[in-house]
């Protein structure tokens, strides 16, 4: 049985106890066309300790291990033995990775980058092994399960209500946008902005279909009064979590609140399917303030690198 196969037992087994973005199925989606793999951390009595999937990309003779699009987070999933004790899982932890970073090792990567996923705060063992970190900030509503709490918690001045009270009967609701459609959307968007979409519309419909199919995916949009789409967003879930993913605006809106108000719709639509609502956080100044203004908390999650060849590093730095 290969690591990948054994993988996807555990993730079976498991269930949401893994991360939606660490679970075999998201990384058979997101990875398509490429190849993937995982990292398992086994123990003498043959017990999982830990796992790390990766995406492996080579190039000119180097390898690169690199976040999958559309993945916020990826980086090791622990296993903890039942009734494991605070004090003993640093010690649980620099095992279970140390077994990890030998295959890593093993693979001959030359630059190293995943976000690892907010549950994971102890990267010790990944600093000692030549690993270097930063720490970044996504937004989080830790509990939409009660909207109406939520509704109550945006913006302290109650600007936010307000408009969108003043707009809701502006708008429709869709509830039926077509993956293709929403892709199409999102590509005007970025057409109108004077840039090129960065996701083609081949991998965005692969995407959301396939969690559409899995009852994880969830595309919502706003109609005007002549029936013209002025925002879209598309959000992925699992039972712990809802991530915003992709959102769009049409080319000749000026919004006027309508993103506010479908970010209320969607908490709405998602309430009764998970705990949090994840806005994909972006380090930018005016949208930091935009998303806490919904009652978002910071959440840190944290960045690994390691480059072992400088030409790696130089060409990863310009492409950005």
């Amino acid at each position: 049985m290969t690591p990948k196969e054994k993988y996807r037992q555990i993730c079976e087994t498991e269930g949401s106890k893994i991360p939606l973005f660490q679970q075999y199925w998201w990384m058979e989606t997101v990875c398509i066309g490429k190849k993937w793999d995982v990292a398992l951390a086994i123990d003498d009595k043959g017990s999982t300790l830990a796992a790390l999937p990766y995406l492996l990309r080579k190039h000119l003779g180097m390898n690169f291990i690199l976040q999958p699009q559309l993945t916020q987070f990826n980086g090791p999933v622990y296993f903890y033995p039942k009734d494991m004790s605070e004090r003993r899982r640093p010690d649980f932890e620099k095992r279970a990775a140390g077994l990890l970073i030998d295959q890593l090792d093993n693979l001959h990567i030359d630059y190293f980058h995943q976000h690892f996923s907010p549950e994971v705060t102890n990267w010790l063992p990944y600093y000692w092994h030549g690993f270097k970190q930063t720490t970044r900030y996504t937004y989080r509503i830790a509990d939409i399960t009660d909207p109406d709490r939520v509704f109550d918690n945006f913006d302290r001045s109650k600007e936010r209500q307000r408009r969108i009270r003043q707009i809701i009967n502006q708008y429709t609701l869709d509830r039926e946008i077509s993956p293709e459609a929403f892709a199409e959307f999102h590509e005007q968007y970025w057409k109108s902005r004077g840039k090129n979409d960065l996701l083609t519309k081949d991998f965005m419909v692969h995407v959301m279909k396939r969690a559409i199919e899995r009852q994880q995916g969830l595309v919502l949009g706003l109609r005007d009064g002549n029936g013209a789409l002025q925002t879209a967003w598309f959000a992925v879930y699992d039972e712990r979590c809802s991530h915003a993913l992709l959102s769009a605006m049409s080319p000749a809106s000026r919004d006027n609140g309508a993103t506010a108000l479908l970010i209320w719709h969607m908490i709405q639509a998602l309430s009764p399917l998970t705990k949090a609502f994840d806005f994909e956080g972006s380090m930018d100044e005016t949208t930091e303030y935009f998303y806490r203004s919904f009652g978002a908390g910071q959440v840190p999650y944290m960045r690994i690198t390691r480059c072992t060849n400088p030409v790696a590093f130089l060409m990863i730095r310009a492409k950005h």
